[in-house]
This record gives C-alpha cells, structure tokens and sequence, in this order.
C-alpha cells in the first residue's frame, strides 16, 4: 500500500468514526487528505470500497488480538488473557476501535468467524478448568467485554478497576 493509500484510509477513518459513514462524502475525504476524488475511486473504486479496506484493516488487528489468546495452551492464561484484551488497546488505536464499533451496530460488520474461534478457544478453557456451562461462561466473557470497550471507547472512563475485579471473580489474579 502506497503512503497516499494510507493517507486516504487513516483520513476516511477519522472522519467516519467523528462524522459517521453515511455522513461522510468521499469528496470530504479527498479534501481532508489533499487529494483528488477521483484518486479515490482509481484506488479503492467508490466509498464502500474504501470502508471495505478499512474494515479489513480491522479484521486482521482484531485476528492479530485473538491470535495471542488463541495460542495460549493454559487454560487459566488463556482466560486472563481474554479478560485483559480491551485494557491493552493502544490510545492511539481508539479512534479506530470507536469505528469498528459504530460498524459492529450500524451495519451489522463484524467478523463472526473468528469471534466463534475465540469462543470455543475460550469454552474450551472453562472446561478445563471444570465449570459447569463452559459455552456460556464464553459467551458471558464476550458480553463483558464489549461492555468494558464501552467504557473505554465510548465514556473514556478508566475501566483498571473492571480488570482487576475480573480476574478475582474467575481466580485469575
């Protein structure tokens, strides 16, 4: 990817993240990054195709997070590091994790696939470590989760506490 290609993504990001996606105008974009529209659409064919670009972008850090956990053979490791992933997203990154966010509501974008590795890699642990609803206590940390990226992304509250609470309840500490 050349270092216009990223120019354009990083400026579509900011302004779909503070503007929304359907506000957004690819002629907005090309202003911000100081470029014409028609650059655009040579390099990512029309708006779609550039939040397409973005969102694969997503997929592979979300893959990248997951890969850390999924790697893990130790049940206990594996769940205390599930519990920690959204406590160890970057500053910098927020603004882009606010967009996958906006997307997972607003248009239903979410990589269903490898959620569902991630869960049964988590199932897996808890039953491991012989708790009664495996699957559910998976789905429960998934739910969690989503809540504390809330927290994080959305009210920018310091959730350490939340983390710290977390791994008491599953003796993780």
């Amino acid at each position: 990817m050349t270092e216009k290609q990223e120019n354009i993504l990083n400026i579509a990001l900011r302004l779909f993240a503070k503007n929304g996606y359907d506000a957004t105008s690819t002629n907005k974009i090309a202003k911000a990054a100081g470029v014409s529209e028609g650059l655009i659409f040579r390099h990512f064919d029309n708006k779609e195709g550039l939040l397409n670009a973005i969102v694969a972008i997503g997929m592979e850090r979300a893959n990248a997070y997951f890969e850390t956990i999924l790697s893990c053979t130790d049940p206990k490791e594996k769940i205390k590091r599930a519990l920690s992933l959204p406590f160890s997203i970057a500053e910098e990154e927020h603004e882009f994790w606010k967009l996958m966010y906006t997307l997972k509501w607003q248009r239903g974008v979410f990589d269903s696939e490898g959620m569902d590795a991630y869960k049964a890699s988590l199932a897996e642990a808890f039953a491991e470590l012989n708790y009664q609803n495996p699957e559910a206590e998976a789905r429960l940390i998934e739910v969690l989760l989503d809540g504390v990226a809330t927290e994080i992304l959305l009210k920018q509250q310091d959730p350490s506490d939340l983390l710290e609470t977390l791994l008491i309840k599953y003796d993780l500490n």
